[in-house]
C-alpha cells in the first residue's frame, strides 16, 4: 500500500481563487473511493501505486477540462511494503512520539 501527496495548481485561470478547481480535483478522488484527506496546501491519498498514478493524471487533467491553460502538479509517493499505511496511522505515530519524549 502506498500514500501519495498531490498538489494540483491551475494557472492561467484569470482569477487568484483556485478553490473551485481544487474541489473538482477532489471529486475525482471521491469517485475513486480511496481514503484521502484534503489539507490546506495538498491532498493525501492512500492506495496501490498504479491506481495512485492514474488518479494523479486524472486530477492533473481536470483543471484543463475547466478552462485552465496551464497546470502545475506536484506528487510525492511513500510506498511502504513491510506494513500497511494509513493517514491516521502516520499522524498517530508522530503524536505518540511527541507525548513520550523527555521534557
Amino acid at each position: 500500500m502506498a500514500m501519495m501527496e498531490i498538489s494540483v495548481v491551475p494557472l492561467g485561470t484569470g482569477s487568484t481563487s483556485l478553490s473551485h478547481y481544487v474541489a473538482e480535483a477532489v471529486r475525482v478522488l471521491e469517485q475513486a473511493g480511496l481514503e484521502y484527506e484534503v489539507g490546506p496546501m495538498s491532498t493525501v491519498v492512500v492506495g496501490d501505486v498504479e491506481r495512485l498514478l492514474a488518479l494523479a493524471r486524472q486530477m492533473h487533467e481536470r483543471p484543463f477540462a475547466l478552462g485552465a491553460r496551464r497546470v502545475a502538479t506536484t506528487i510525492r509517493i511513500d510506498d511502504r511494503r513491510d506494513k500497511p499505511l494509513s493517514i491516521r496511522g502516520k499522524v498517530q505515530a508522530v503524536q505518540e512520539k511527541l507525548q513520550n519524549r523527555p521534557r
